[in-house]
């Protein structure tokens, strides 16, 4: 983003050397106050779903899987130039998983494993965002099967039609027995893997921001 500056007025230039003793000069004009730079307002973003992916994958029996959840949303304060103030918010209906295979949704949806129907809802709330090398570092805490631990979710984002429309991409790995997904049997890891990579590709939209 581009910051606007203003230089002082310029003196006003003196007339012939002529010096007039009845009354002072008048003072120049007080230079004009430069506007607050536009990445301290910042953007408030929204998903746009249809356009959207959250996806999964683990180990199953060796094999790895794959699946995704359909139903989830986010929404990003994103200040721009220093993203400090930044504040991210993902929930996802992990009880709408899909693997394509329902024995298998099933089976993940159980009480031993997602817990779906006391735990309907995973949720992360990121209320500090951090640039990188690689991009940026959203830190706050994730919740799972009622479960909350701190958790850090590297993700890419760029800003396309004036701010407009915002893509943000990423992936992070969650170890999945450290939020309780996985009893009795499942909390064996020789069957079923305890890290699970969880990749995103979101289109964001500009929005008006809640309570403005």
């Amino acid at each position: 983003m581009r910051y606007s500056s203003f230089g002082p007025a310029l003196a006003a230039a003196l007339l012939g050397g002529a010096v007039f003793a009845a009354a002072p000069p008048a003072a120049p004009p007080a230079p004009a106050a430069a506007p607050a730079p536009a990445a301290a307002a910042g953007r408030h973003y929204t998903l746009d779903a249809a356009t959207s992916s959250l996806q999964f994958t683990f180990l199953q029996a060796g094999a790895q899987n794959s699946g995704r959840f359909p139903r989830f949303a986010v929404a990003l304060d994103f200040p721009g130039a220093d993203p400090a103030g930044g504040r991210l918010d993902v929930m996802v209906e992990v009880a709408a998983l899909d693997t394509g295979d329902k024995d298998r949704d099933d089976t993940l949806k159980s009480d031993d494993l997602f817990a779906v129907k006391k735990f309907p809802q995973a949720h992360f709330s990121a209320t500090q965002i951090v640039r990188t090398a690689a991009g940026f570092e959203a830190a706050g805490n994730l919740t799972i099967r009622g479960v909350t631990r701190p958790a850090t979710v590297p993700f890419t984002f760029r800003e396309a039609a004036g701010g407009a429309i915002g893509y943000m991409a990423g992936k992070t790995v969650v170890r999945r027995l450290d939020y309780g997904v996985g009893q009795g049997e499942w909390k064996a890891t020789d069957q079923a893997g305890n890290e699970v990579t969880v990749s995103f590709s979101l289109r964001l939209t500009a929005a008006t921001r809640p309570g403005a």
